[in-house]
């Protein structure tokens, strides 16, 4: 919701969210997929609003897995 007031759309690209679902559970079960999520979307929300040219952010596996930026 608070990427739609930037006016960004926020995708999650197929596998992207069983590598959430995976990650979540490597040891931290159910309660770290919020942990995980925020992990991810952290940097993201701060970078927004600072950068107009932004209208569209990716989630991939890579971004999960790996800690890569979102596209």
């Amino acid at each position: 919701k608070l990427l739609e007031y930037d006016m960004v759309k926020l995708v999650f690209t197929p596998g992207s969210l069983e590598a959430v679902a995976d990650k979540s559970m490597d040891g931290i079960g159910a309660r770290g997929l919020r942990a995980v999520l925020e992990e991810i979307m952290s940097p993201i929300m701060y970078d927004i609003p600072s950068d107009s040219a932004i209208v569209e952010v990716d989630i991939t596996p890579e971004s999960v897995k790996d800690g890569q930026s979102p596209s």
